[in-house]
This record gives structure tokens, sequence and C-alpha cells, in this order.
């Protein structure tokens, strides 16, 4: 029998609003730790478990990757300092910030190419000019 305080997979997805499928992954590949089961073979989660996946969650939000979100974890567990997990947050900033020149570029050329645009057909259309090129 399920202990009061545990709950199974669906009240935990419930909870978190994670995907089952995703909860399973997370535990496949070992980001999250695979529940007791009970007689029946149920999972059976915890509060620990709900917090870490709410960590996980929160952390995907923000887009940290798995494999930062798995150092972070790891940090956490060895009670490392928090300037270590200001460098891993430090170091996804910089990556977003590349991100977003990059997304600044990409629209500036598409902006120049739709403004080109005088309406005749698409074999002339510099919007397809552009798909054309190559980088």
């Amino acid at each position: 029998m399920m202990n009061i305080k545990n709950f199974g997979i669906g009240v935990l997805s419930r909870k978190t609003g994670c995907n089952i499928e995703t909860i399973r992954y997370y535990e496949r590949i070992g980001l999250m730790p695979e529940p007791p089961r009970s007689n029946g073979g149920h999972r059976s989660y915890s509060r620990d478990h709900l917090k870490q996946l709410a960590f996980i969650m929160r952390s995907r939000s923000l887009g940290f990757s798995i494999s930062d979100i798995r150092q972070l974890l790891s940090l956490i567990d060895n009670d490392k300092t928090c300037e270590q997990v200001q460098s891993v947050t430090v170091r996804h900033l910089k990556e977003i910030n590349r991100k977003i020149e990059e997304l600044i570029r990409l629209r500036s050329v598409l902006e120049s190419a739709a403004d080109k645009c005088a309406g005749g057909t698409a074999t002339d259309c510099p919007v397809v000019d552009i798909l054309y090129e190559t980088a």
C-alpha cells in the first residue's frame, strides 16, 4: 500500500504540469531518481521527487540544458558553493545573449528582404532569393 505522504506518477504529473512520459524519461536518463515501487509495482513518489521535478521544470523553462541541470543538481547534492552555481548560470546567460544577437541579425535580414518585395512573381521575390543564398 502507498504511504499517505507518497503519490503516483499521475499526481506528480498534475502537480508539476510535466507529462508522464517526460517524468519517465528524466528517470531513465538519471536526472530524476527512480522512486521506490509499491507492492503492486506502481511508482511511489515523495515530496522530494516533487521538489526535484519542479526544479527541473523551472530550469527547463529558463532554457537550461539537460546537461546544465544535471550539473546544477550535482552541485546542490554535493553542497558546492553558490559561486559554482553562478558559473553555470553565467555560461547559460552568455549563450542566451548569443542567440538573441543571432535572432536580431535574422530579423534584420528578413525585414530587409520583405521590404524589397514588390509583389511580382515568386521567381523574382527577394525573400526567395535570400532562401537560395548559400551561407
